[in-house]
C-alpha cells in the first residue's frame, strides 16, 4: 500500500518512521496546530494503515474485527496530503545528508525527522524458541497466527508472561476455545502494577474465565516434535502440553536504526523535554524513546509526548517532563486499576476496603497527607479520581476518613463527621449481608427491646452473628442509637489490627471455605490492610500449613528470624545451633563431631541444655550452612530449638539402668521424638517420659508428659516451667506403648488444629477445658484415630531436615551469604 501526493513547494519536509499509534498521533497533533506547515511522509513496516494495537486483544478474542480498530483509514492520509509508504521498512538514516533509505533502495529527504519505531517483543533464549507455533503478541500478524492455531479442536496454549500483554493473550485464546495457561516467573500476576491481594483476585477471576496460571515457574525448554511446539518444560520437571506458545515477557525499545545512524542511545533513543534527539533535526516519540532515564510502554505517556513534540515542531516549546503512570486492565469482565506507589512502603499509610461478597478490593496509599498510589479490583470507577488527586498532589487529610469510599460519598459528606455516613444511611440499607439485616431492624431492636451490647444485637437480630465482618458497622449503629449509653464491646480479642476476627473464627473459616492462601483469607475475611502485618502473617502461615499439608507452600517471609534461618539469634547477632539427640541419647561419634565443629568454626561456647541437648553458641550467620553440613555428615539433624513445634523429648534411663524403672522410658522417648519431630504447632512443644513415679525426667511440668507405671502409662497435659509455673493434669491412662504414641499424636494434632498461634498447650487447655480434650481424644476412639491419621499425613511433608536442605548451598543460600559475595541481581532481591 502506497500513497504519494505530489511535492508541495515552500513546505518543510517532515518524515515519520513508524506508522503506528505514536507516529500518527504526533502527526495529528502537528496538523491540529499548523496544518499547512509540512509536507508529510510516513513509512511503516506493516502493509496496513494505522490501527489501535491496544485493541488487538478484542480482535484475538473475536469481539472485534480489524476494521473496528482502525484509527486512521486511507481517507485520512489522502485528505491530509500525507504520503504513506506502508510495507516499506526504512533501513538507514543519513544524518548529514538528511535522507532516509528504505529496504527497496527508495530514498527520501527530510527537514525534520520523527522516529516512532516503537518496541520489539522480547523473546526468551530458550531451546526450541525457533519451533513453529512459537509466537509473540505484538501485531496483527501475531493475532492471525494465534487465531489459526485456535481453530484446531482441543488445542492448548501456553503463554509465558503474567503481565498485561500475556493476560490479554491468554484471555483472548480462551475465548477462542483454547485451553490457556499462563506461566509467570513471579508469585504475583502483574507484579509491577498489582499488590499480592489484587493479584490473587485477578488469578481467581481469570480461572473463572478459563485461564489457568502457574506462578513462580521457571521455563527451561520449549519441547518440539517434527519441528513444531508440543509443550513447555519447567525447571521443576513439569511439562505443560501446548499446540501454541506465546511469549509475552516484555518489550524493549526498537532503537537499532537510531543507533546505526549515530544518534545517542541508551536503553532507548535519548530525547530532551522537547523530544529532540542528539541531532536537532531528528525527534523521537513513543516506546522507542528514553526520557530522563525512563522508557514508557503505556499509551497515556505517549500521548503526552506527542503533544510536546507537536509544540516543538510548530515553533512552540515542548515541555514533556515525564509521566505518572496508571494501568487499567483490559481483559473483559475484570475491572482493575493501578497507579503510582501502589505497594506503599516506609512512611506510607494504607487505607483498605474489601467486600468479599462482591469480590471488591481497594487500597489507597497516603504519604505526607497526599495520595501516592492506589490499587482497585472489582470496582475501579474511582480510579481516575484517585489518579487526579495523586498527580495534583492534593492534600487529602480532611477527607481521609471517607476517601476509600470514592468520590461521590466523599464529596457528599464533605465537612461532616465520619459517623454521619452511618447516620445518613436509610433504614432499608443492609448492614449484615450474611443474615440480611437492615439498619432499621437493628435500630428498632435497640430502641424497642433495650439492647445495649453487640451480643444483645447478635442474639435478637443475628446481625454480626455469622462472619463478623459487619461488626464495626453494627457497633456504629449501636453508638449512634444509644449515644452516651453506648459501651464498647469487650469480647474475643481480634487477631491483630488488620481484622475484627479472632483466631477461632479465622481458623474455622479458613477450613470451612477452603481458603488456601493468605490473599484468599484477606479477601474472604475482609482484612483492613493489604498484606497483613507482622502479627497476623506468621499466624496465618501456620494455620494454612496445618490445614493444607502438602499443598500450601510455607511462606518463609512470614516467619520470625529464628525460624527463617533455623537457628536462634543471640544478642550479639550470632546464632546458636542445637542438633537433635533422640530422647536425650547420643554417641561418642556424635560428641566428637560436635567437638570438631566447635574447634573448626571457633565456636566460643558449648552448653548442655535443660532439655538434654548440647547448644553451640556464637555461630556466625555465614558459617551456619557449613556447621550444619558437618553435623549432618555425623548423622545429626536440626533440633528445632527455634521452632514453634516439637523441641525435645526428655527421658530418664528407665528399665535399662534404673532400679526403679517400670517401663522403657528411653525407648518410648526416642520413638516419640522420631514420630513427632518436624511438626509445626501454634507454639513450642516439649515432652518428657519418666520411667517411674519418681519423675526424674520432670514430665509433670512439660506440655505433654508420660509417667510410666507398672500397669502402663499415664499421659499428662498442660505443664509449664518458664514464665509460668504449672503442673500437668492427667488426661488418660493406657496399657501399651502403641496406645500411648497414638494418644499423644492425636492430642498434638487436636492442639495443632484448635490452638491459637503462640498459645502454649497449658493456655489452650485452660481455654477449652481438659474435659473437652478428654472427650475428643480419650473417649472418642473414632475421632482419636482420625486425628492420628491426619497427624501422620502432615508428617509426610514435615519431616524434612531444614539443615540438610540449606547445607548444600542451593536452597535459600543467599540468606546466609554476605552481600559482597552475592551477584548483583541476587543482592537486589
Amino acid at each position: 500500500m502506497m500513497s504519494t501526493p505530489a511535492p508541495i513547494q515552500g513546505k518543510e519536509r517532515l518524515v515519520i518512521i513508524g506508522n503506528g499509534m505514536a507516529g500518527c498521533r504526533a502527526v495529528e497533533e502537528v496538523l491540529k496546530r499548523d496544518p499547512d506547515r509540512y509536507e508529510i511522509a510516513i513509512f511503516g513496516t506493516e502493509p496496513r494503515v494505522n490501527y489501535n494495537r491496544i485493541m488487538l486483544s478484542p480482535v484475538l478474542a473475536g469481539e472485534k474485527s480489524f476494521a473496528d480498530i482502525v484509527i486512521n483509514d486511507e481517507a485520512w492520509y489522502r485528505d491530509n496530503g500525507i504520503a504513506l509508504h506502508a510495507g516499506r521498512a526504512v533501513t538507514g538514516i543519513d544524518l548529514e545528508g538528511r535522507t532516509v533509505q528504505a529496504e527497496d533502495g527508495f530514498e527520501l529527504g527530510y527537514d525534520k525527522l520523527i522516529l516512532a519505531t516503537g518496541s520489539d517483543p522480547f523473546r526468551l533464549p530458550l531451546p526450541g524458541s525457533d519451533l513453529r507455533g512459537v509466537v509473540t503478541f505484538r501485531d496483527l500478524d501475531d493475532v492471525e497466527a494465534m487465531v489459526a492455531a485456535s481453530a484446531k479442536p482441543g488445542a492448548r496454549a501456553v503463554v509465558i508472561g503474567g503481565g498485561l500483554l500475556g493476560l490479554e493473550a491468554a484471555y483472548g485464546l480462551a475465548r477462542r476455545g483454547m485451553g490457556a495457561t499462563v506461566v509467570h516467573l513471579m508469585d504475583v500476576l502483574m507484579e509491577r502494577q498489582l499488590d499480592e491481594s489484587a493479584g490473587f483476585l485477578l488469578r481467581e477471576a481469570l480461572l473463572e474465565r478459563g485461564v489457568e496460571t502457574v506462578l513462580g515457574a521457571h521455563s527451561e525448554e520449549i519441547v518440539g516434535q517434527d519441528g513444531r511446539v508440543v509443550g513447555l518444560k519447567l525447571k521443576d520437571g513439569r511439562v505443560l502440553p501446548c499446540d501454541l506458545l506465546v511469549m509475552a515477557v516484555g518489550i524493549r525499545p526498537n532503537s537499532s536504526l537510531a543507533r546505526a545512524a549515530g544518534l545517542a542511545v541508551n536503553r532507548g533513543v535519548v530525547v530532551d523535554d522537547g523530544m529532540a534527539t542528539s541531532d536537532p533535526t531528528v525527534f523521537a516519540v513513543g516506546e522507542c524513546v528514553e526520557h530522563r532515564g525512563q522508557c514508557y510502554g503505556l499509551v497515556a505517556p505517549i500521548w503526552e509526548m506527542c503533544r510536546a513534540l507537536a509544540q516543538s515542531l510548530t515553533d512552540g516549546e515542548g515541555g514533556y517532563e515525564g509521566s505518572v503512570l496508571s494501568t487499567r486492565l483490559k481483559v473483559s469482565g475484570v475491572d482493575v486499576f493501578s497507579a503510582g506507589k501502589f505497594a506503599g512502603g516506609e512512611g506510607c499509610e494504607d487505607i483498605v476496603f474489601r467486600d468479599a461478597g462482591r469480590g471488591v478490593y481497594k487500597r489507597v496509599v497516603i504519604e505526607d497527607g497526599k495520595v501516592v498510589g492506589s490499587v482497585l479490583f472489582g470496582d475501579a470507577a474511582d480510579g481516575g479520581w484517585y489518579f487526579d488527586l495523586m498527580r495534583a498532589g492534593t492534600d487529602v487529610s480532611e477527607i481521609r476518613d471517607t476517601l476509600i469510599f470514592g468520590q461521590a460519598i466523599t464529596k457528599g459528606l464533605s465537612g461532616l463527621d465520619p459517623n454521619a455516613a452511618v447516620a445518613a444511611m436509610p433504614d432499608t440499607q443492609e448492614i449484615c449481608g450474611c443474615n440480611g439485616v437492615c439498619k432499621g431492624s437493628i435500630v428498632s431492636a435497640i430502641t424497642g427491646q433495650g439492647l445495649t451490647s453487640l451480643d444483645d444485637v447478635r442474639a435478637v437480630t443475628k446481625a454480626s452473628a455469622s462472619c463478623g465482618s459487619c461488626t464495626p458497622l453494627v457497633e456504629q449503629v449501636l453508638k449512634l442509637t444509644l449515644g452516651e449509653d453506648f459501651k464498647a464491646q469487650t469480647g474475643p480479642k481480634p487477631m491483630c489490627k488488620c481484622t475484627h476476627h479472632g483466631h477461632d473464627i479465622v481458623r474455622k473459616t479458613l477450613v470451612a471455605e477452603g481458603l488456601r492462601s493468605m490473599p484468599a483469607v484477606f479477601q474472604a475475611l475482609e482484612w483492613t490492610t493489604p498484606d497483613g502485618c507482622a502479627s497476623c502473617r506468621p499466624a496465618l502461615n501456620y494455620y494454612l500449613l496445618c490445614a493444607w499439608p502438602g499443598t500450601y507452600k510455607d511462606d518463609a517471609q512470614s516467619r520470625y528470624i529464628n525460624e527463617r534461618v533455623h537457628a536462634n539469634i543471640q544478642k550479639d547477632g550470632t546464632y546458636s545451633v542445637v542438633p537433635r539427640m533422640w530422647g536425650g541419647m547420643t554417641t561418642p561419634d556424635e560428641l566428637r563431631a560436635i567437638a570438631d565443629v566447635a574447634d573448626k568454626f571457633s565456636i566460643p561456647a558449648v552448653k548442655v541444655t535443660g532439655g538434654q541437648r548440647i547448644d553451640l553458641l556464637g555461630v556466625k550467620k555465614d558459617d551456619l550452612p557449613a556447621v550444619w553440613a558437618d553435623l549432618n555428615a555425623a548423622g545429626m539433624v536440626s533440633g528445632h530449638a527455634y521452632a514453634k513445634g516439637l523441641r525435645t523429648v526428655k527421658t530418664c534411663v528407665g528399665t535399662d539402668w534404673c532400679r526403679f524403672g517400670t517401663q522403657d522410658s528411653t525407648g518410648l522417648g526416642i520413638k516419640l521424638e522420631k514420630a513427632l519431630w518436624g511438626s509445626w504447632a501454634p507454639a513450642k512443644v516439649k515432652l518428657a517420659v519418666s520411667g517411674c513415679p519418681r519423675n526424674c525426667a520432670e514430665a509433670t511440668c512439660k506440655d505433654i508428659g508420660v509417667i510410666c507405671v507398672d500397669s502402663g502409662y499415664e499421659i499428662h497435659l498442660g505443664g509449664a516451667a518458664g514464665l509460668h509455673i504449672q503442673g500437668t493434669q492427667v488426661m488418660t491412662r493406657v496399657a501399651t506403648e502403641a496406645e500411648a504414641m497414638q494418644v499423644i499424636a492425636a492430642v498434638l494434632q487436636f492442639y495443632r488444629e484448635d490452638g491459637w498461634y503462640l498459645e502454649r498447650i497449658y493456655k489452650w487447655m485452660a481455654r477449652i477445658g481438659l474435659d473437652a480434650i478428654k472427650a475428643a481424644v480419650g473417649d472418642d476412639e473414632a475421632n482419636r484415630v482420625a486425628l492420628h491419621e491426619r497427624f501422620m499425613i502432615s508428617q509426610e511433608t514435615a519431616q524434612i531436615d531444614p539443615w540438610a536442605k540449606r547445607a548444600t548451598g542451593g536452597h535459600e543460600a543467599q540468606e546466609f551469604r554476605p552481600m559482597a559475595q552475592l551477584p548483583m541481581g541476587m543482592a537486589a532481591q
